[in-house]
């Protein structure tokens, strides 16, 4: 699916700054390798100094782990102190001074001075109390320890062992069931020297056995600043979901004005949720939005919706977006799949999408598709169908209907380790588009051949005789209704594998590759093209056997094609350092089939028209084709891509790339990418005016660079940037730049972007604002996602990030 999920609005300058994700996350989002930035040295040193509450750089066992840790009121209580061993007081009070260290199971307390009531089971501890268990470490000036009743704390410092997380609470109760009640309480991840950011919290309770956590008048201080304040909130403490508000967010748009957004998630079942979405935008209305999931043993599905009535900025119009996604396994190895979208209108996502990713939409898919596989064959049914986006479009270059489409494919083997194969590919397909020829195609194309492999070789052979017929409608002037074309194709592959050692621990492999491909020539230029295509020219296509994709072409061939492919390799692991291929064709008989040319760069599936007969030139050889791929020497990685086209003796496609990355947070990237058209002017179809086809036909060339990178300039500062520019267009395509600041548990991140929403031309800005606070969610639009697929290969420091809802669950903003 190409369209975002959730659809946001693009204006010319936009700082959007969710507000209420300042809230518990340190107790619902943490992970158990969460850490309190602690080193070596600072780590020593505050053990050194008899600290209780320093931070590990160990991983926290999971809360789950600790569910069923309870004390056992059975167990044996055994105790040591330098004074009163066994001494009793005459009310029965043992008493015990001096480095008191008492155990019972995996609890232990420690104290100045303790006494013991054997009656009520309960030890009372003063002076410097240290309460160790499983989950938590309390320390505080008094407390109360008896397996039945649990522990308490005054004026407590308190570490949560699996959320790795402190603070203080002016009293700490802990029940035997787990239950840890707190009042006036503060809390952070931060180290105990730099607290940079702080909740406090009037009344606080986690439940570790339903693993959920309450509080009461909370607030939220960042350097000292309240940011958030909320009377009532709940929280889960794991990855369990939970219904509830989720964070709600605020922004602007220059379109669409003030927006506010309030999820509410609704944990249904434990395979099912859904959450109601509905986002108010000042200039517009309600988008009334939401999505619901579903998840069993054999179904798995999604539903998303946006409505808003009345859009005040499109004349009243009503706008919405539906999207449907649905895998169904049925019985006996069939399967039923559902794909579907739909948008009210042509400016959807113009006015709501975000970045080109989405602007660029010009068709919605819309597929169901039925399908039986087993060892042999495979056998479906489907109906496919788009809804056009771009009306720019004309309607003879969009995308035909298919349906339905029937195929079925088989492959079947015999003799010695099936040395001996036989099948068929077929397929029935209604092609319906509105303007242009449409009907019925039959294609059938069955083979027989033989697959051997061995060590170091491999050698397979095929005979096929395809036949296809059509059934038409409405065909161009002059063509016939029901045209046919039935051709042989023969083939012959074989390849072969030398390796060999160099030093001690690499390998380098010589892997020649050979391909023989005879089909005779068929005239066939009374047949249609309803989903015909030509793909790029690369190692894996150079040896098809025909170079059309799909059924309304077929290629002669009599030619020859090489490829040699050659890599170092670790001898051991198999990883390859470095590899390169070399490969081309070799016409025996120059192709007559006429070429046919893509008319829209934006499409789904390609729309193409016949082009003209090969020119005077005949061709002899193929475009050459060179890559090569360098992984991981001196934290570089190359890869290049060339073809070559021997008769036009210039550069065909170009691709390189070349990465430095000596860490996670340091990568830099630079790509160029060249494709030179060489696509004659096509015919103009009936009906379509030649302007309209000139506009839709481009023969522009691509030459396109980028450069991005994360770099660390400064101790936990770090800059971002990226750009793409059109040297065929001369303008940029996209660039942002910015900054972000990592201390050990909070981030801070500023980032300009300016991008053209393409189908438009027209460049849109915009401003990105993100502080994350660690274990909290973030404040801001989550970058994350975003960065990391503009810098390839950057990797955010490590910090508690906000996650998703499916991972988090909600947190309800009011009490029950």
């Amino acid at each position: 699916m190409g369209v975002p999920v959730r659809t946001r609005t693009a204006a010319l300058a936009r700082v959007a700054v969710p507000a209420l994700t300042l809230l518990l996350g340190v107790l619902s989002g943490a992970r158990a390798d969460d850490l309190l930035c602690p080193t070596p040295q600072s780590l020593r040193a505050c053990l050194q100094a008899g600290g209780i509450l320093c931070p590990t750089v160990e991983p926290r066992p999971p809360a789950s782990a600790l569910r069923e840790t309870r004390p056992d009121p059975n167990a044996i209580i055994s105790a040591t102190a330098d004074r009163g061993e066994g001494k009793l007081t005459p009310d029965g009070i043992e008493v015990l001074e001096g480095n008191v260290i008492v155990h019972q199971g995996d609890r232990q307390i420690r104290a100045d001075n303790a006494q013991y009531d054997r009656g009520k089971n309960q030890l009372t501890a003063q002076g410097s109390v240290v309460y160790d268990d499983p989950l938590v470490e309390l320390s505080g000036s008094q407390g109360h320890y008896s397996p039945v009743t649990g522990a308490d704390v005054q004026d407590a410092q308190f570490l949560i062992k699996h959320r790795t997380a402190h603070g203080t609470a002016r009293l700490l109760e802990l029940s035997p069931q787990g239950v840890l009640a707190m009042r006036q309480v503060t809390f952070t991840t931060c180290p105990l020297s730099s607290p940079s950011w702080q909740l406090r919290a009037g009344a606080l309770t986690l439940n570790t056995s339903q693993e959920m956590g309450t509080g009461r008048g909370v607030s939220v201080d960042f350097e000292g600043v309240p940011v958030l304040y909320l009377p009532w909130l709940s929280f889960p403490l794991s990855d369990e979901r939970k219904s509830g508000f989720l964070f709600p967010s605020f922004g602007n748009s220059s379109t669409s004005g003030f927006e506010l957004e309030v999820p509410y998630y609704w944990n249904l079942a434990p395979n099912a949720d859904l959450t109601f979405d509905p986002i108010y935008y000042s200039s517009r209305g309600v988008d009334v939005s939401g999505d619901t999931r579903w998840l069993t043993s054999d179904q798995s599905g999604i539903v998303q919706w946006h409505y808003l009535p009345d859009d005040r900025e499109l004349d009243g119009r009503d706008r919405s977006f539906v999207s449907l996604q649905d895998v169904l396994q049925l019985p006996d190895l069939w399967r039923l799949r559902v794909d579907a979208e739909d948008a009210s209108d042509t400016q959807y996502f113009s006015n709501f999408g975000t970045g080109p990713e989405s602007t660029s939409t010009a068709f919605l898919q819309r597929i169901a598709q039925l399908t039986y596989r087993d060892e042999n064959w495979s056998l479906g049914a489907e109906a496919q169908q788009y809804q056009t986006i771009d009306l720019t479009l004309p309607d003879a270059y969009r995308p035909y209907a298919r349906a339905p489409r029937l195929f079925a494919d088989g492959d079947f083997g015999f003799g010695p380790n099936n040395l001996f194969r036989y099948g068929i590919d077929s397929e029935l397909v209604d092609f319906v588009r509105p303007l242009g020829p449409t009907g019925w195609r039959l294609d059938l194309d069955p083979h027989v051949g033989f697959d051997f492999e061995a060590p170091g070789y491999f050698a397979r052979s095929s005979l096929a005789w395809r036949y296809t017929h059509y059934e038409l409608q409405d065909p161009w002037p002059g063509e016939p209704t029901a045209p046919s074309r039935e051709l042989p194709t023969a083939s012959f592959d074989t390849g072969l594998l030398f390796d060999g050692p160099v030093g001690a621990s690499r390998t380098l492999t010589l892997e020649p590759h050979l391909q023989y491909v005879y089909t005779p020539y068929r005239d066939q230029s009374d047949l249609p093209l309803f989903d015909t295509t030509i793909p790029d020219i690369n190692m894996v296509e150079l040896f098809r056997t025909d170079r059309f994709v799909g059924a309304d072409r077929v290629s002669d061939e009599n030619q020859m094609t090489l490829g040699v492919t050659s890599r170092l390799v670790n001898s051991t692991s198999g990883e390859q350092y470095i590899a390169g291929t070399l490969g081309g064709q070799y016409y025996f008989e120059p192709p007559r089939v006429q070429d046919i040319y893509a008319t829209d760069q934006y499409m789904p599936i390609p729309v193409y028209v016949p082009g003209l007969p090969p020119t005077d030139e005949e061709r002899k050889a193929s475009d050459l084709v060179a890559e090569v791929v360098l992984s991981a020497y001196k934290n570089f990685n190359v890869n290049l891509n060339l073809a070559y086209g021997p008769s036009t003796h210039q550069e065909e496609r170009t691709f390189v790339q070349l990465q430095y990355k000596p860490g996670g947070e340091s990568v830099i990237n630079v790509a160029w990418r060249y494709q030179r058209s060489v696509a004659p002017e096509p015919e103009l179809l009936p009906g379509v005016a030649a302007d309209a086809l000139a506009a839709s036909v481009s023969a522009e060339k691509l030459d396109q660079a980028e450069v991005s990178g994360a770099w660390p300039i400064a101790r936990n500062w770090n800059v971002l940037a990226r750009m793409v520019y059109d040297f065929a267009a001369d303008q940029s395509l996209d660039r942002f730049a910015g900054f972000e600041y990592t201390s050990c548990c909070w981030r801070v991140r500023l980032l300009v972007r300016r991008y053209l929403i393409n189908g438009t031309g027209a460049q849109d800005t915009a401003a990105l604002f993100q502080i994350q606070l660690g274990g909290l969610a973030g404040v801001g639009p989550a970058t994350d996602t975003f960065l990391g697929n503009a810098i390839q290969g950057y990797s955010p420091p490590s910090l508690s990030r906000s996650t998703a809802r499916s991972s988090l669950g909600a947190v309800s903003l009011f009490p029950p």
